[in-house]
């Protein structure tokens, strides 16, 4: 079959899926995207340079102006394999502009939107935080919804990759929405209590006979409890002069507002009192490395607004960790508290601070709930399970 997936950021969610299509000689994979800096065996990529949204843009339409854009790019080379006689079985686009004309150039074929979050001011993340929301961001938030409501309406189907995520959408669209996981790798993500992390500028190795508290994230910004986080961090080596804690990630700001001077990580090292030889700030980690980092974890911090589920979350839980995560909607659809995890409110720092030490003056006790997270994860979101109900998934709306 021939199967054109489409996403600014290749091979994104897609990775997997799109690897395991590729696997089969008889399938044809196409990806259209403008990340040109990887490329996967067996998936063609075709790619495009993004168009800026031009100046003195409405701020209403800055999104939707750059949706379009991406939307045409795609389009273009959509138009040129449509002219060289190549009609995809099935395409399968992340809904981030470029699903927007694909109906357009291929009418019948079948269009599987992935979505990703729909924007609300009430209720999930954008009032969260006690942020002052007018009139006018709230009218603004509703518009940038604009090129979603598009591709609702186009797609044959719908797929998210949590209930959580698809209970954003607007009710009479969830039927539409089919929830599809994305999946653990659970041959990589798995415990191992002979696991070693070392911290080679500072001479360390750390084990699971240390006390390490770990956090793992894309970015350190508010929207992932880094604040929060470090805050509790001050508490803890204040209180444990063996502990030591691992930040893995970018000192950058994916979700939410930048500050606007210096960054969330420079803030919170000028306001705490921190031992900075017990404070290891790590950076992005080649993927077998944060493996080994979550595998010699005493205790993991998840902490989130009510978003979109981090993908670090449901590693850390295959890998059994014992997680302490944020007692909010994102989580507690895969966390119960003392279960498979520790839950604690976002904002409550010495609940945190309480929750962490629970878990390193209980090792033995904590050993259930990390059996339990694992278990969690290879009973319900493990590849093994997932990857080929994807495929069927896919599968069945070309037979459809």
């Amino acid at each position: 079959m021939k199967i054109l997936f489409l996403h600014r950021n290749f091979p994104a969610q897609f990775r997997h899926v799109a690897f395991e299509l590729a696997k089969n000689p008889l399938n044809l994979i196409l990806f259209i995207t403008c990340n040109d800096s990887m490329n996967l065996r067996g998936i063609n990529k075709l790619v495009y340079t993004p168009r800026p949204v031009s100046k003195g843009c409405n701020n209403f339409l800055y999104l939707y102006e750059d949706n379009v854009n991406h939307g045409q790019d795609a389009a273009t080379l959509a138009l040129a394999l449509k002219q060289r006689g190549i009609i995809p079985d099935v395409i399968y686009g992340h809904s981030w502009g470029q699903n927007m004309f694909m109906k357009d150039i291929f009418p019948d074929v079948p269009l599987i939107c992935y979505f990703e979050w729909f924007g609300k001011t009430k209720g999930a993340d954008l009032d969260f935080d006690g942020r002052l929301i007018d009139e006018n961001y709230e009218a603004r938030i509703r518009f940038n919804n604009s090129s979603l409501l598009l591709d609702l309406d186009s797609c044959d189907v719908g797929v998210s990759p949590t209930n959580w995520q698809r209970s954003q959408f607007p009710k009479e669209f969830q039927d539409k929405i089919k929830v599809v996981p994305d999946g653990v790798n659970t041959e990589i993500c798995k415990p191992d209590p002979n696991a070693k992390f070392i911290i080679a500028d500072k001479n360390l190795e750390l084990t699971t006979k240390d006390e390490v508290i770990t956090y793992a994230t894309r970015g350190m910004e508010p929207y992932r409890g880094f604040p929060q986080f470090m805050e509790a961090a001050e508490k803890i080596l204040k209180k444990r002069p063996n502990a030591h804690v691992v930040i893995a990630g970018q000192d950058a700001v994916f979700y939410g507002q930048p500050l606007p001077k210096g960054t969330f990580k420079e803030l919170m090292l000028d306001k705490l009192d921190l031992d900075m030889n017990r404070v290891h700030f790590v950076g992005s980690l080649a993927f077998h490395d944060y493996v080994s980092l979550l595998q010699i974890s005493s205790a993991h911090v998840y902490l989130t607004y009510p978003f979109v589920m981090s993908w670090s979350a449901l590693d850390a839980m295959a890998i059994g960790c014992c997680i302490v995560a944020s007692n909010n909607y994102p989580v507690l659809e895969f966390i119960k508290d003392g279960y498979n995890g520790l839950l604690a409110d976002f904002y409550d720092i010495d609940g945190i601070v309480d929750k962490i030490e629970y878990a390193l003056d209980n090792r033995d006790k904590m050993q259930e709930i990390r059996k339990n997270a694992v278990k969690t994860i290879v009973e319900n979101y493990d590849f093994k399970d997932t990857l080929p109900k994807h495929i069927q998934f896919i599968e069945s709306m070309i037979k459809k």
